[in-house]
């Protein structure tokens, strides 16, 4: 969640999404494990919650429904500060929210079933690749193409247009490969359950076990990914070449490629025993944000908007109409003399995170002593 905020500061810096230097490249790299972490683990939640809750399928769907909105209306105000709704972003809670929809369909099967339809999706989305030079010039005058853009291939083919002139949705994250991703969590679920030493043991088996496939698929670049990096790190006429490392770990998000997941949640399923034992002050810090994640999540957009606001009238002397437009997708370059340096940009994130600290104590805090039902839904 901390590295998340990372990421969104650097929406409103006029930073691009990575780079070909290593200060700009793993500012965004590092926040590459948090959509990942966050939709694996949602389903090990929804694993955890029907252990102790019969109407496991009733929340999903409407937790789902709710997240839905939400992207659509409050987190779309929050990123744009303005109200043109006829432009949308389908982002990572909006996917989310349609995997838990159809998780609830999905538990209706075996554990076992379900955990190896996710491994399925996640391990070969990625045969889809071949066909896409062919299908994504189509998918404008398809009448499905709305729906290949909403189930995988996203932004990567433009925005899903109602009409001629009309409203349009950029889908930034696809349902798939991610109801796979779900779907795995819910089934890593029952690992999380078992007695500590077997959790431990099977946490670095299969966290290791990715990191090394992910090794192999990407070094001899033979499957997983649509961006071979011993090419990707050429340049061209336009860019500088990027270092080979770089070029390495630049693996593909929208959608998510196979070699990106193995790249993610690799160390973060083998970091789990480490971080069961980790204890002290910076622990029980951080461990207020995991109390209230929602919370934090439809907080921390906002603030950050707002900060970039104070730091454009404290740099230009104007708060600037660029920070009017419709981030974190469809907006235009940021303009000339805007850009802020990364030292600043880790200012204002660490600025945030001490603000959103506060507001979610004060939230978690209130929320441990109320049984209101519509608690579980922030």
């Amino acid at each position: 969640m901390v590295l998340m905020a990372l990421d969104h500061a650097r929406v409103y810096s006029g930073l691009p999404a990575g780079g070909h230097t290593p200060g700009i490249f793993f500012t965004r790299w590092v926040t590459h494990f948090c959509a990942p972490g966050f939709v694996f683990l949602a389903g090990s939640s929804a694993f955890l919650y029907g252990r102790r809750h019969p109407d496991l399928p009733r929340f999903l769907l409407t937790r789902g429904a709710w997240l839905i909105v939400l992207e659509l209306t409050v987190l779309r105000l929050g990123w744009t500060f303005n109200l043109d709704f006829a432009h949308e972003m389908a982002g990572v809670i909006w996917a989310i929210g349609w995997c838990m929809i159809l998780l609830a369909v999905l538990i209706r099967l075996p554990v076992a079933a379900i955990g190896a339809i996710g491994v399925i999706i996640i391990a070969g989305h990625n045969l889809i690749d071949t066909f896409l030079p062919a299908i994504v010039p189509q998918l404008n005058e398809n009448p499905l193409g709305w729906l290949w853009k909403i189930m995988y291939v996203g932004f990567f083919a433009g925005p899903i247009q109602f009409g001629s002139g009309g409203p349009w949705l950029i889908v930034l994250y696809s349902i798939i490969p991610w109801i796979g991703v779900m779907a795995a969590g819910y089934a890593f679920g029952t690992i999380l359950t078992a007695e500590p030493a077997r959790r431990r043991l099977w946490c670095l088996r299969i966290g290791l076990g990715a990191i090394a496939l992910f090794l192999v698929l990407r070094g001899f670049n033979l499957y997983g990914d649509p961006s071979p990096w011993g090419s990707a790190s050429g340049g061209d006429g336009d860019r500088p070449s990027m270092p080979a490392l770089l070029a390495f770990l630049n693996t593909t998000k929208y959608p998510a490629s196979l070699d990106f997941l193995l790249m993610t949640l690799g160390p973060t399923i083998a970091v789990i025993p480490l971080l069961e034992r980790a204890h002290g002050s910076v622990t029980r810090w951080l461990t207020v944000f995991g109390r209230v994640p929602f919370f934090f999540y439809v907080l921390h957009i906002p603030l950050i908007h707002a900060l970039a606001l104070v730091v454009s009238r404290i740099r230009l002397g104007q708060v600037s109409p660029w920070l009017f437009t419709n981030h974190p997708m469809g907006n235009p370059p940021a303009p000339d003399g805007y850009t802020w340096s990364l030292p600043l940009l880790y200012l204002v994130w660490a600025v945030s995170i001490v603000l959103l600290s506060l507001a979610c104590r004060w939230y978690a805090d209130l929320k441990s002593g109320r049984t209101d039902w519509w608690f579980r839904y922030l």
